[in-house]
């Protein structure tokens, strides 16, 4: 028995947001026998903007980017990559990861101030969702964020909340455990 090729894709998709859109993607995965394995999905300023992993079989890999680049007649715009092989970190033997909500004052560059600071001492940011509220009681916002990082082995958990803390002193930051 031959086994089968598969092909591990990456999809970007970006659009106007509306009904249907997920169900036009997922129909044209299913037509050519495509398995929706992981995704993040999102309402950004009008835009649906999803993000999607797609396994399917290497002998239809054509078939369906195919498809996917016909969606433009849609307006609906698709970008296709092809996954990075050992993409999960659990694959490569890391373990230590964690997930971290920071609330603090909004001001200008706060998200890059943090992504400086991880890069910087090697912290691998792998996820991250952010939004913005009126502070109770204040004329300004205060920045609200989830995110999931891969710390390397020379980091703890600890030294990771001393490092944020640096940033600022209104920054209140809660470490959990990643699942």
């Amino acid at each position: 028995m031959q086994k089968t090729l598969t092909s591990h894709l990456v999809l970007t998709i970006l659009a106007n947001d509306r009904p249907g859109i997920v169900e036009r993607i997922a129909h044209v995965l299913a037509l050519h026998q495509g398995n929706w394995t992981e995704s993040s999905m999102t309402r950004l300023g009008g835009k649906f903007a999803g993000l999607l992993m797609v396994d399917i079989s290497t002998n239809r890999k054509d078939a369906l980017v195919d498809e996917l680049g016909n969606l433009g007649k849609d307006k609906i715009r698709v970008h296709i990559e092809e996954s990075i092989e050992g993409w999960d970190s659990r694959q490569l033997g890391v373990t230590d990861r964690v997930s971290i909500s920071i609330v603090a004052n909004d001001r200008h560059g706060i998200v890059g101030e943090i992504a400086s600071l991880l890069a910087a001492h090697e912290i691998n940011l792998e996820s991250l969702h952010s939004y913005c509220e009126s502070a109770p009681m204040a004329a300004s916002n205060l920045f609200h964020a989830r995110a999931d990082l891969t710390l390397p082995a020379s980091l703890s958990r600890r030294a990771l909340s001393e490092l944020l803390e640096t940033l600022s002193d209104d920054l209140m930051m809660e470490i959990h455990e990643e699942n």
